[in-house]
């Protein structure tokens, strides 16, 4: 069944980094004819001093919103795309979660603040609570550098190369579905790799050698299964290359995107088949911290996602 975003939800605490990921959002609500949904979340947590909560005013909150509304218009300004505002106060992957229910979104984009952490906005838990929970596909974007950005002059985003990771487990199998799709969409390259991680086969206590030769034989067997995922009709619109690479799957990963250029690369949130360690959280959240391109996270099958 093919992927068709019609509400796109991109969060962003206003500042440079963060308004990048709203380039994506700019480029796949045009290419999917979709509403684009504009998130600021404040969270003003009241402050204890001396024993006593302070809680910030009404008009206080009011005001912040209405400034943070204005920065969204002045950011959108001549583009000809439907987008709405949506700026509200409350805990921030909570109320984002509400937001994705309420308004149906197809997709979450946030951007990082770079690759040496998570951002603000998303800081640790709340990001991996939002790839785990939110019932929508979630495009984290890396940008390169910090600097005031006009969105009327940039470019579209690419999705020219797309990559997804597979260990052939139902989560994974979803992503290349969400792969394949995006690669229709944009008439994109699609690299499909399976990665052989050394260690989860020593359980077999093979000798080296044999071990060795083992991962040779997979290595084709791997490369045919990736193959078989794929219908014979999705060869007649895109280029589908097939890959099986041996080491630490999120290193792997990461060095394959930068060597071939990925524009984006695709990951089911868990794993648990062939290869149980692939997708398990510190994998993702090594990729998503490292990686040189946007991931996009796809949430389990059975956590509530819109079919």
């Amino acid at each position: 069944m093919k992927v068709d975003f019609k509400h796109i939800l991109c969060a962003t605490d206003l500042s440079d980094f963060s308004n990048r990921g709203i380039i994506y959002g700019i480029t796949l609500a045009r290419q999917f004819e979709a509403c684009l949904y504009l998130c600021h979340i404040t969270h003003l947590p009241p402050v204890v001093v001396h024993d006593a909560a302070y809680i910030y005013p009404d008009d206080t909150l009011e005001t912040i919103k209405q400034e943070a509304a204005k920065k969204l218009e002045a950011l959108m300004s001549g583009q000809s795309i439907r987008w709405e505002p949506l700026v509200t106060n409350g805990p921030v992957a909570e109320t984002i979660s509400e937001l994705i229910t309420e308004r149906q979104v197809d997709l979450t984009i946030a951007a990082t603040h770079g690759r040496s952490g998570l951002a603000r906005l998303f800081l640790g838990s709340v990001t991996e609570s939002l790839m785990r929970t939110i019932p929508s596909p979630f495009l984290i974007v890396q940008p390169a550098e910090e600097r005031p950005i006009d969105l009327s002059s940039m470019r579209p985003a690419q999705f020219k190369r797309i990559l997804v990771g597979c260990d052939f487990s139902s989560d994974s199998v979803n992503a290349i579905h969400y792969g394949l799709s995006l690669a229709q969409e944009f008439e994109a390259e699609l690299h499909l790799v399976h990665v052989l991680e050394p260690s989860v086969y020593r359980e077999t206590r093979l000798p080296g050698a044999l071990e060795n030769e083992m991962g040779r034989n997979l290595g084709p067997q791997m490369v045919k299964a990736l193959r078989d995922l794929v219908p014979e009709e999705a060869y007649h619109w895109c280029d589908v290359k097939t890959i099986c690479l041996a080491g630490k799957p999120y290193d792997e990963l990461i060095k394959y995107s930068v060597v071939n250029a990925m524009d984006v690369i695709i990951m089911g949130v868990r794993g648990h088949g062939l290869v149980e360690t692939l997708f398990l959280g510190s994998t993702t959240d090594r990729v998503i911290r490292n990686a040189a391109c946007p991931v996009l996270s796809i949430c389990p099958m059975d956590s509530g996602k819109k079919g």
